[in-house]
């Protein structure tokens, strides 16, 4: 290992390792504007703004989508891979959820560190949003590159494309064609056993 730099390597969750939480109560509501995500729509804010209209105009109250997150469970073989890659390396997940939203989901992967946002949630209903940092995800890569870390990232959304050519090595796991056509300068995986590979690989490369 290169005697300056430690190794960690940050995750997006939503499509990496748990399922779309706002396509969930879409599908649970029938509501299907909410459909829309980070694949869709590159701009977070345009985004969050659409969303919390959608919320307001059908009244779905934060205890609904409670509910149905409750049900969710992590992608098949998404607490094996990360129990694998956290026995040999530090990961943080970096995500555009909230800490409402993840919570439960946390817990089934076993706790591990996630850096995302604040809902502001008033008599049950969600009428703001807080971000932790704008960009977060690119911020937080540089920052762990200036404290000498090496970063290998992955992410399968537009507003994870930022991160992963920020990292050293950036890799698309599971993106839908469209951000895998324009970002065709990142790897692109499906698999997890892949995506260990890769990673490992990387990180050999870099030392």
């Amino acid at each position: 290992m290169n005697e300056h730099r430690q190794e960690i390597v940050t995750l997006d969750l939503e499509g990496v390792l748990v399922p779309e939480i706002w396509i969930a109560v879409a599908e649970r509501t029938g509501i299907d504007a909410l459909r829309r995500t980070t694949r869709d729509e590159p701009d977070y804010d345009v985004l969050m703004t659409q969303r919390l209209a959608i919320l307001a105009e059908h009244d779905l109250s934060m205890s609904a989508i409670s509910d149905v997150i409750a049900g969710l469970e992590p992608l098949t073989g998404a607490r094996e891979f990360l129990d694998e890659l956290r026995s040999e390396v530090q990961v943080i997940i970096l995500s555009d959820t909230f800490e409402q939203f993840a919570d439960p989901l946390m817990a089934q992967l076993g706790r591990p560190t996630i850096w995302c946002h604040r809902l502001v949630v008033d008599e049950d209903r969600i009428v703001d949003y807080r971000l932790r940092l704008a960009d977060q995800k690119r911020k937080a890569v540089e920052a762990l590159r200036s404290l000498e870390f090496t970063v290998v990232a992955a992410g399968d959304s537009y507003n994870d494309t930022t991160m992963l050519r920020a990292a050293h090595t950036g890799f698309l796991f599971r993106a839908p064609e469209r951000v895998r056509a324009e970002f065709a300068d990142l790897v692109a995986l499906d698999d997890y056993d892949d995506l260990l590979a890769a990673i490992r690989h990387a990180f050999a490369e870099h030392r």
